[in-house]
């Protein structure tokens, strides 16, 4: 597993993280989401959704991985998008992302 997936354990862990769409709209609305991390399966519809709010809202964006591995890495079943509310957090996953080979998009 990735330090970048490791990492998204540690903020669930923390209480630092969200996930689902409403949850994450929300956070995005309220400017509370640091980073959002958008699966790379996920439809096309769910990605253009999410990548207008960000860009909107000027949040950092994220798709890479798939929504078996976003969720295993925070404990439930599968899950599409996740928001990170702590800024600490989100330095730590934008960090790492660098050294990954999985995500496909950053914005």
């Amino acid at each position: 597993m990735s330090k970048m997936l490791s990492h998204l354990g540690l903020a669930v862990r923390a209480g630092k993280l969200v996930t689902g769409d409403e949850l994450v709209l929300k956070g995005i609305r309220s400017s509370e989401a640091r980073l959002v991390v958008i699966a790379a399966d996920a439809s096309p519809n769910t990605v253009k959704k999410f990548r207008d709010k960000c860009r909107t809202y000027k949040i950092p964006l994220i798709i890479g991985f798939d929504r078996e591995r976003l969720g295993s890495s925070v404990g439930k079943p599968e899950r599409v998008v996740l928001a990170l509310t702590d800024q600490g957090f989100a330095d730590m996953i934008a960090k790492e992302i660098e050294n990954t080979s999985e995500v496909e998009y950053i914005e």
